[in-house]
């Protein structure tokens, strides 16, 4: 097999060729199809921060799998090969492909089989890949953690590879949703995905006083003008690591008795929730695909912001 490994903080990844691995008990070995590529790789690379949520290095980095199982190990029988599979980076075994052990970046990946979930049909490797991280997490945060119903008003803060498909399963169920965003591009996404406004400012959707505002950007400024523009009593979800330290305004938080969460990955259950809407079309993230010797490139693109939806790599472009 061959892969992308990260060896060092600002140090590119290199391109190793390794032994296959071997199949263990409890484990399935996946062909990898696709890996998603995602802003918290950007961060490993360049933050110093990350490593120490990385176990023994070097280690081929991606933490977004789909691909096919080739190679079941004993014990496991909810599984078999040529079985379409995605791999939960938050799951039972509380191990995370790219992070514990060689993940997505790879052509294999040895995986445990109770953090497997399995692609339904009408969902495809790219999307699958896209929703084991980008949709597990937007889902948990928006619905499991911000309780978005059908009829609220909410506010999303960065219309990126999370946002975009939280925006869309919000409005899919009857949300009234409102986007703020930098890039122009990600503003037209969200309009185009039916926002009912879209926003470079937080504190521009303060007037619809949005009961939830999940923020996917988590760039300081945005936490803190989240919390100063939800509605009385609302509630702020804080997904984004843009920075990994903000200074709130704690007026706002106290006299609105309004609830700051944080909100981190997901679970099994929030992957086949979001999958079911991706095979009901009533979710489709946008993806840009790039070929497996194009991780590097793909990863800059995503440093320099210059990436709309999820990127994603075709092991077989």
């Amino acid at each position: 097999m061959k892969g992308w490994q990260f060896v060092e903080t600002n140090e590119p990844l290199q391109l190793v060729e390794k032994e296959d691995p071997k199949v263990e008990a409890g484990k399935v070995v996946i062909d990898t199809k696709v890996a998603g590529l995602c802003h918290s790789d950007v961060g490993v690379l360049k933050d110093p921060g990350w490593k120490a949520l990385l176990g023994e290095l070097p280690v081929i980095m991606g933490h977004e799998v789909a691909g096919v199982i080739s190679q079941v190990g004993e014990g496991v029988t909810e599984y078999q090969v040529g079985d379409k599979v995605a791999v939960c980076p938050t799951g039972p075994s509380k191990t995370a492909p790219g992070y514990a052990y060689d993940g997505g970046f790879g052509t294999k990946v040895l995986a445990p089989a109770e953090d497997l979930v399995k692609i339904p049909d009408g969902v495809s490797f790219a999307q699958a890949a896209a929703g084991t991280d980008a949709g597990m997490t937007s889902y948990h945060a928006a619905f499991t953690k911000g309780g978005i119903k059908p009829g609220m008003t909410v506010g999303m803060i960065g219309i990126g590879g999370l946002g975009q498909i939280a925006l869309e399963a919000a409005i899919a169920i009857g949300a009234t949703v409102y986007a703020v965003d930098l890039n122009p591009k990600a503003r037209e996404l969200a309009e185009k995905l039916g926002a009912a406004g879209v926003y470079e400012n937080v504190k521009d959707i303060a007037q619809f006083e949005p009961e939830v505002i999940v923020d996917y950007a988590g760039f300081d400024v945005t936490t803190r003008e989240a919390l100063e523009s939800v509605a009385f009593q609302g509630k702020v979800v804080l997904v984004g690591m843009g920075k990994l330290e903000t200074t709130l305004n704690v007026t706002s938080l106290i006299t609105k008795q309004a609830t700051l969460v944080g909100s981190n990955g997901g679970t099994k259950k929030d992957i086949e929730e979001i999958y079911a809407l991706f095979a009901s079309g009533k979710v489709n993230p946008t993806i840009t695909e790039i070929s497996f010797d194009e991780i590097p490139e793909g990863l800059q693109m995503l440093a320099d912001h210059k990436v709309t939806g999820r990127l994603v790599a075709n092991m077989e472009k």
